[in-house]
């Protein structure tokens, strides 16, 4: 490493494969906007989701075009709806168990699963690590470093249950996607930004995705904060 990398401490970005690609997207964009650095990982079963949900093949050796075109897209799929600059996302491959995410000495702020599967849930409370994601995932809990789930399924049997309280009690906040509707949604956008916020919220990274509450009924025709 030279010393620039030294100094690079990125939030590491895992995407499973649960329906929900739109919020990983929201999530991305956000953090990148922000000026934080990505690392992401892209399961392969998520894989199948994204291309089910986008018509996007993501590619290993053109992950750069192929999230650029995933980004550009709004959750109605009408691609050109953003612009985001992806210069600050480093890829690695998910069965790549040698990448520097699947190590503790590896800097990083924390890691954010969005969407999480019910699979992926139980890799990682039972410390599987089959592949990056849930590698990395188990390096950032003993690094004791925020992990955040953000768990797309529903409904939740006893069994997916219990790997969320074990995540919840070695110190990971568990973040259902589950969208609100005070924030005065119009579009299928609002409903995936307030997922994604509250997602950044759990992890400290500031936006502007939705409309906070305030404490004052009937603000749902407000202006969304920016």
């Amino acid at each position: 490493m030279n010393a620039g990398e030294t100094q690079r401490r990125p939030w590491i970005v895992g995407v499973s494969g649960a329906s929900g690609t739109p919020y990983a997207a929201a999530v991305l964009r956000a953090l990148l906007e922000a000026g934080e650095s990505v690392d992401l990982v892209v399961s392969r079963a998520s894989r199948l989701t994204l291309l089910d949900e986008t018509q996007i093949s993501f590619r290993d050796a053109h992950w750069q075009d192929d999230l650029r075109e995933w980004l550009s897209r709004g959750a109605d799929g009408k691609p050109g709806t953003f612009e985001t600059d992806v210069d600050g996302v480093r890829h690695w491959s998910a069965g790549d168990l040698a990448a520097g995410p699947s190590s503790g000495s590896y800097p990083s702020k924390g890691m954010l699963i969005v969407p999480a599967s019910t699979a992926c849930v139980a890799g990682v409370a039972l410390g599987l690590s089959k592949d990056l994601l849930q590698r990395a995932a188990g390096v950032t809990l003993k690094e004791r470093r925020p992990l955040v789930v953000a768990v797309r399924e529903t409904p939740l049997n006893g069994q997916t249950l219990r790997h969320l309280v074990t995540l919840d009690d070695a110190g990971a906040s568990v973040v259902p996607a589950s969208p609100a509707f005070y924030a005065g949604a119009t579009h299928i956008q609002d409903l995936v930004d307030f997922v994604a916020g509250r997602v950044l919220d759990a992890a400290g990274v500031e936006h502007g995705l939705y409309r906070r509450w305030k404490g004052e009924l009937g603000g749902g025709d407000a202006t969304r904060t920016t």
